[in-house]
């Protein structure tokens, strides 16, 4: 049976919240026992210092979201679990794949387009503020997920543009070098919960309404108490669509516990008993592996000493195959043979390639992609993928369909009408050879 790789980053900015645990420690810690499945957890720190400035909260963070892991069931013998700055690899092939992705790819990146919007909005200049850091981090990103040769990577629905960047990256480099990258796919769960924080929006550190995932019983009554509720006063039916405590509740409960508080909110119950009842739902779950969370949390050596045996592990995988990189691009001995890694290219052209992807906003979308990796054409949003397929099968089968799309395509920096039309005719002569 053929091994499936996932791999998963966690930034190390903060302190782990209920929402985490939900939505991404415990499905992962589940997926990492699943046969067939080999799995890849790391700490991203090189990717904190873009958002955070200090130093002792990235160190806390690390020791913090290590310990949560960890207790949350994290098997460091079954998984390869690292801290990414202990794999000089990674920044090695940051460069390489910065070399191969142009930088109209990385202006469209969702959380560079959002700084340069918030400016315009603001009347700044449209970089103001923005590092480069923040520009490049797509391709840190890349480099993460190849090193690796990760099939699958969990994300998001939001995150999707990242994995779709990684692709492209690591398809221009197997096109100019020959093939070394695997493809990365998104994997996305769709099952996965979501939790409201204290005021009922998405809980989340920027909103400053989590409930930290270990706190102590006292505190965590403390937040719980605090959730939004209605006016509804006991004996009231309440409505459990849009109720954060029922949402976390669920989350935390089995099936037969969440009807019979579906029930129980029909009946009226009041809101000091309702959250009385998450607190206690809420414990039983935390409870036990809060006592080992406090264990790890006052014992970092033995965090330390199990993140160095993951990236020894994963040092292990990444230091041959970043030797067979450089060797791809001709970063090798003089004394090495000249003929040792000739471009896969030369047996056969490449062509320009469509692809077709939906993004967060639930629209469908396609694009042209030339054989250098070069983004050549970008359409707005469809509604159904069909629509997108329809207008990808008229610009196959005409280049002329370009005016009658053009409402429908986004304008691309740098790019000359004259070889769009070139790309799609390659592409219509390679069919009918």
């Amino acid at each position: 049976m053929s091994t499936t790789r996932f791999l998963t980053g966690i930034t190390t900015t903060g302190t782990p919240h209920l929402g985490n645990f939900v939505g991404s420690i415990r499905p992962s810690v589940a997926a990492s026992l699943t046969p067939g499945v080999q799995s890849f957890y790391f700490l991203a720190d090189y990717h904190a210092l873009i958002k955070c400035e200090d130093p002792v909260r990235i160190q806390r963070s690390t020791l913090e979201i290590a310990a949560s892991w960890l207790a949350a069931g994290l098997n460091p013998e079954k998984v390869t679990f690292y801290r990414q700055s202990d794999i000089p690899e990674i920044p090695e092939l940051t460069w390489l794949l910065t070399c191969v992705t142009g930088k109209g790819v990385l202006n469209r990146a969702h959380a560079y387009k959002a700084s340069v919007d918030k400016n315009t909005a603001a009347g700044r200049e449209q970089d103001d503020g923005v590092t480069a850091g923040l520009f490049m981090y797509p391709v840190l990103m890349g480099a993460d997920i190849l090193m690796f040769k990760a099939h699958k990577v969990p994300v998001g629905r939001d995150q999707i543009q990242h994995i779709e960047m990684a692709r492209d990256m690591a398809a221009s480099f197997n096109h100019l070098y020959g093939e070394h990258f695997v493809l990365p796919e998104a994997a996305i769960d769709d099952h996965v919960a979501t939790l409201p924080g204290l005021d009922g929006r998405k809980m989340s550190k920027s909103y400053d309404n989590t409930i930290p995932l270990f706190s102590s019983r006292a505190q965590l009554q403390k937040l719980i108490g605090g959730i939004l509720t209605d006016s509804r006063a006991p004996g009231e039916a309440k409505e459990v669509e849009g109720s954060a405590l029922f949402q976390i509740y669920q989350a935390f409960a089995t099936p037969e516990e969440t009807e019979a508080l579906r029930k129980a909110y029909a009946d009226g119950i009041a809101w000091g008993d309702a959250k009385h009842l998450l607190l206690e739902r809420v414990d039983q779950v935390i409870a036990p592996m809060r006592a080992q969370y406090e264990e790890l949390i006052h014992n970092p050596a033995r965090i330390e000493q199990t993140l160095l045996a993951g990236a020894e592990r994963a040092r292990a995988l990444a230091t041959p195959f970043i030797r067979e990189l450089r060797s791809a691009v001709g970063l090798r001995s003089l004394l090495q043979a000249s003929t040792a890694a000739k471009p896969a290219k030369a047996a056969k052209a490449a062509l320009p390639a469509f692809k077709q992807y939906r993004e967060a906003d639930g629209k469908f979308y396609f694009k042209l992609v030339a054989a250098d990796g070069r983004l050549l054409l970008q359409s707005t949003g469809f509604d159904a993928p069909k629509e997108a397929g329809q207008a990808i099968a008229q610009l196959q089968k005409d280049s002329a369909a370009l005016q009658t799309l053009a409402p429908r395509l986004a304008p691309v920096d740098g790019v000359e009408a004259a070889e769009v039309t070139a790309a799609l005719q390659a592409l219509a002569e390679a069919a009918t050879a």
